[in-house]
């Protein structure tokens, strides 16, 4: 019987040699290779078995796919209820089991066999040679799947290409997951003993089963060569973009890996160029404001500023607002960076600081095109703000984003900039402030009585319960049992009105031009997403999560 020495000298071998412990051992004349099975699938609470002569059902046998039980060298054997049963020749590899789980999408128990066994029934079995796309490369085509890897990028990635595989296969499958459940961004986070995985569904993230942290490195090494990044440069945040298709949408992922304390950390944002909602009216607007929006966006000259925080829909916003005055009498122009989606008949500039394309420079530019309408993907200083300025004094219209809580806020944000309060108050039309809320999902919607806590802090009269009715969803598996699906835009619209543009004139602070626009028919966030609650589009606890900061 082999020593506790003896197995751990094997093991060591086995990595060095690219074998497995239980060659090692038996080369090493430590054991008879079958008593060293036994004692081995004894020490790791395994059961010892054949299956020669054992007819494998064919339901089995189509439980793993071809690829995995040749890469792999299983068998598998049985299936009960959830548990599938494998058989595999060497019971140290306990990584190989977490992988299998976490391809198969369930429980993996295992039985020791003689590897002559399984070679055997691997012949008998799956006969066919490994294809290059497995049923995963069927429903993605990936771009970068079939690029070939150079030499020096293989030795960095520490794969071959056999070992690359599964990595595709797992990177794709992350991809197709994501998609299918309808994420806007993939976020690889490594943590001290596992690689957590989540996505991002309907603005709040979900963690969903995440790869063993041993293929971490090959995970990262895999996305970056994806992304056309620095596989070898670990130190610095990289930037890069992935384009796939899932069946027949074309999709973008923008790519972001930042250095972290246990790895390099990665967020995919997927962009579904079929997706994107270009009607206004779907866009959430009521009535009231719908018509409001669509008298800004045919103002001759001017600047439409659309406000809020990152992921909050500005850029749906703008397209949205593009396609619509989107006609052959005029001439439509954007800097973006990135460009996010291609509209037909828009003429689309992307900033590239590498040659000093900057938002600044394209936009002094673009006037020399004699546009009618100009999109600015945001106003970050005061050159592009002072060049964005001038064109709508000189009879353009242009649309642009700014980071503030709310709309009158952009006035401040803009003279604090630098820009001449009676710039300002000349140019500016209106600031749309937006947000997101999570609808409710209609397939699990019931009834139900506002906490006392939602009353209080949304100020909620008890008369005014008694005339309006709320819903939320229990949870079903329409919606992850989170009880919403989708989101509906909120909005807060600040019109530049002569007393208002006094105001703007005379510097007046946000509070006070709030203050003012309140008291004339301006409905704040809040206002609109207790609006949308009534409705039974959302929630009272989603519209406190959403808008407290903005009240407070």
């Amino acid at each position: 019987m082999a020593s506790e020495e003896q197995i751990e000298a094997a093991r060591n071998a086995a990595l060095d040699s690219g074998s497995d412990a239980v060659t090692e051992l038996v080369n090493s004349g430590a054991v008879d290779y079958n008593e060293m099975l036994a004692m081995l699938a004894q020490q790791y609470g395994m059961e010892m078995s054949s299956i020669a002569g054992y007819d494998i059902p064919p339901e089995v046998i189509a439980a793993v796919k071809v690829e995995y039980a040749r890469y792999y060298q299983i068998i598998p054997v049985s299936i009960d209820d959830t548990l599938l049963t494998v058989a595999m020749s060497d019971p140290t590899d306990v990584e190989k089991l977490d992988t299998l789980r976490y391809l198969l999408g369930g429980d993996v128990d295992a039985i020791i066999v003689p590897e002559d066994e399984i070679l055997a029934a691997l012949d008998q079995y799956y006969p066919e040679e490994i294809e290059e796309s497995g049923s995963l490369a069927k429903d993605v085509d990936i771009s970068a799947t079939d690029m070939v890897i150079e030499n020096e990028e293989q030795e960095n990635n520490g794969m071959d290409e056999n070992d690359e595989t599964p990595i595709i296969r797992l990177v794709s499958k992350i991809i197709i997951d994501a998609y299918k459940m309808r994420a806007s961004d993939i976020h690889l986070e490594p943590m001290e003993k596992r690689y957590r995985v989540r996505y991002r569904i309907d603005g709040a993230l979900r963690e969903v089963d995440g790869p063993p942290k041993y293929l971490q490195a090959n995970f990262t090494s895999r996305v970056k060569i994806m992304a056309h990044l620095d596989i070898t440069e670990k130190r610095i945040p990289q930037d890069g973009r992935i384009q796939i298709s899932v069946g027949d949408k074309d999709l973008d992922l923008r790519v972001s890996s930042i250095p972290t304390v246990f790895g390099e950390s990665i967020v995919m944002r997927i962009l579904d160029k079929s997706s994107i909602q270009l009607d206004i009216p779907k866009l959430g607007f009521y009535a009231d404001d719908l018509e409001m929006v669509s008298r800004i966006i045919n103002y001759p000259d001017g600047i439409f500023l659309v406000t809020g925080p990152t992921g909050s829909g500005k850029t749906t916003s703008l397209y949205a607002f593009l396609n619509t005055i989107n006609t052959t009498a005029r001439k439509l122009i954007t800097v973006e960076d990135p460009i996010e989606y291609q509209l037909p008949g828009v003429n689309q500039v992307q900033v590239d600081r590498a040659v000093d394309m900057t938002f600044a420079a394209a936009l002094r530019s673009m006037l020399r095109q004699a546009p009618n309408i100009i999109m600015v993907g945001e106003i970050r200083d005061l050159e592009t703000a002072e060049i964005a300025i001038n064109a709508a004094l000189t009879g353009h219209l242009v649309f642009s984003t700014l980071h503030t809580n709310d709309a009158p806020g952009a006035v401040t944000r803009l003279v604090d900039m630098g820009v001449k309060p009676f710039l300002v108050a000349t140019a500016l039309r209106a600031v749309m402030a937006q947000r997101l809320l999570r609808r409710v999902c209609k397939e699990c919607a019931e009834e139900y009585t506002p906490t006392a806590a939602e009353k209080r802090i949304l100020g909620l009269s008890d008369e005014y319960l008694a005339n309006h009715k709320f819903v939320k969803g229990k949870g079903c598996r329409h919606c992850g049992y989170t009880g919403y699906k989708g989101r509906v835009g909120i909005y807060e619209i600040f019109l530049i009105t002569e007393e208002i543009a006094q105001l703007i004139f005379a510097n007046e602070t946000s509070g006070t031009l709030r203050s003012f626009a309140r008291k004339n028919g301006m409905r704040s966030l809040r206002d609109d997403a207790i609006r949308k609650a009534e409705a039974g589009i959302s929630t009272l606890e989603e519209v406190i999560f959403v808008t407290l900061r903005d009240e407070n």
